[in-house]
């Protein structure tokens, strides 16, 4: 993983493991400890998809550009569908609170998607590759376009 795909994804985590514990406080406040539980386990739900999706993409964005946007699009769908599919198992379960699980994934979902975005506007992308420093001091480019 490169250095600039760290630094996105460790500011894009961080802000999501904060939403969580906020929400494990208020859900342990609200619904005690099977809440607190269920926070935490959203959270760690949340960036552990989140997260295998960002390096996958990252991957694929390298190794396949022309298919970036696509993938981009279908992982995200599938993140999403998989999260609902998360919530719909536990719906019923006894090991925590099951609301409490359900609004903190929406809340981390929703924190990961913000702070990716504001990873992403704060990144400096080269639009360009830089020019190589194959030539030698001195020494005039090559003249690779038409000439007049």
């Amino acid at each position: 993983m490169l250095s600039d795909d760290a630094r996105t994804l460790l500011h894009t985590a961080v802000p999501t493991a904060a939403v969580g514990a906020v929400a494990a406080i208020v859900s342990g406040v609200v619904a005690g400890g099977k809440g607190a539980i269920g926070a935490i386990a959203a959270t760690v739900v949340v960036i552990l998809f989140m997260g295998i999706g960002f390096v996958i993409l990252q991957r694929t964005a390298r190794s396949l550009p022309h298919l970036f946007q696509m993938m981009g699009l279908a992982l995200y769908t599938t993140q999403i569908l998989l999260l609902f599919v998360f919530v719909a198992v536990f719906k019923n379960t006894t090991l925590f609170n099951p609301r409490a699980f359900a609004i903190t994934i929406v809340a981390a979902t929703l924190a990961w998607i913000a702070a990716q975005t504001r990873a992403h506007m704060k990144a400096k992308i080269l639009y360009v590759e830089p020019e190589s420093t194959k030539r030698g001091k001195g020494e005039k480019p090559e003249n690779t376009g038409p000439s007049s």
